[in-house]
């Protein structure tokens, strides 16, 4: 996101919380135009302060305890970061001086609050039901954002994500897991990867593209709430396949085992996404097809691990 806006002229700023926060480093290295100021969406003193200096044209919401296994550990931390963070940031806007619609507000909303779904594909007007405390407190922070546009007159928006993947993916999710096992495998730096439900299915897109849309949304005349998706589904097994392809495995059954300790307490089986209101009033549409991500996702891992292990 910060990539973007910097390439469209803006300055950026990246609130960071606590002291030697270790993504620090990595952010700063990746983007030197990036300014860091510190925040904590646990402290609404602290974002009162943030939005004072800054002044932004524009707020992109997207810090969360945004991993859903761990949400099931620390429940209330979850709650905390992903709902109540979303209330303390929008409440500094309009302290601030938001409801003047000087400054927009961007929320991610994500595809996990649709849960058990009631439909598929899921569009904005797709009831609620999530499956997890991350999906609970994104619906929390979902309605708040919508109440803080029809309460005090925000510029807030909502964008509905469904999943997005790049390089950059942290390695306890399951595309950066497989693409990271995929490349080790190929090294011989290890044998299998462990996963849980190979059944489920969601709608991965590539977190570029979906930054864009993101971008569009706030450059609106209102604001509004949108699902971003590509609307194809794959299964688990599907990604294995594009993965182990990227290597040269058509058959990747021995290198892979189920874990019943990767399985939720409570699974979302399948999540599709219909972006046609994205499509017909943004003009967004995804570039980058799975395969591709995929691929670049095997290629980028294998880069990183034989620059690792060079003997």
């Amino acid at each position: 996101m910060a990539q973007l806006l910097i390439a469209k002229g803006y300055d950026v700023f990246g609130m960071v919380r606590g002291q030697n926060n270790p993504k620090t480093q990595m952010v700063q290295e990746e983007t030197p135009a990036l300014e860091l100021i510190e925040g904590d969406l646990q402290d609404l003193s602290s974002l009162i302060a943030v939005v004072e200096a800054v002044q932004p044209d524009e707020v992109y919401n997207l810090g969360a305890i945004s991993f859903v296994a761990l949400s099931f550990r620390q429940p209330e931390l979850t709650a905390d970061i992903t709902g109540l963070g979303v209330l303390r940031l929008l409440e500094a806007i309009r302290v601030v001086g938001g409801a003047q619609g000087k400054m927009r507000f961007y929320q991610a909303s994500s595809s996990e609050m649709f849960g058990k779904v009631r439909e598929t594909p899921q569009t904005e007007m797709t009831p609620f039901h999530p499956r997890s405390p991350y999906g609970v407190a994104k619906v929390f922070g979902h309605y708040t954002t919508v109440n803080y546009r029809e309460a005090h007159g925000l510029y807030a928006c909502s964008g509905i994500c469904f999943n997005h993947e790049s390089p950059r993916r942290g390695l306890e999710f399951v595309t950066r897991k497989v693409s990271n096992g995929v490349a080790r495998i190929k090294l011989g730096l290890q044998d299998k990867i462990s996963l849980g439900n190979l059944d489920a299915a969601r709608d991965w897109g590539f977190a570029g593209d979906f930054c864009e849309a993101m971008w569009l949304m706030l450059q609106q005349d209102e604001a509004d709430d949108y699902v971003i998706a590509t609307g194809e589904t794959h299964t688990i097994g599907d990604l294995l396949d594009t993965a182990f392809a990227a290597i040269g495995i058509d058959d990747w059954t021995g290198y892979v085992d189920t874990d019943p300790r990767f399985m939720r307490p409570a699974e979302v089986d399948i999540l599709t996404g219909d972006a046609s209101k994205a499509r017909d009033q943004l003009g967004w549409k995804p570039k980058v097809a799975f395969h591709e991500l995929v691929t670049m996702m095997v290629e980028s891992d294998l880069a990183i691990e034989s620059s690792r292990h060079v003997h």
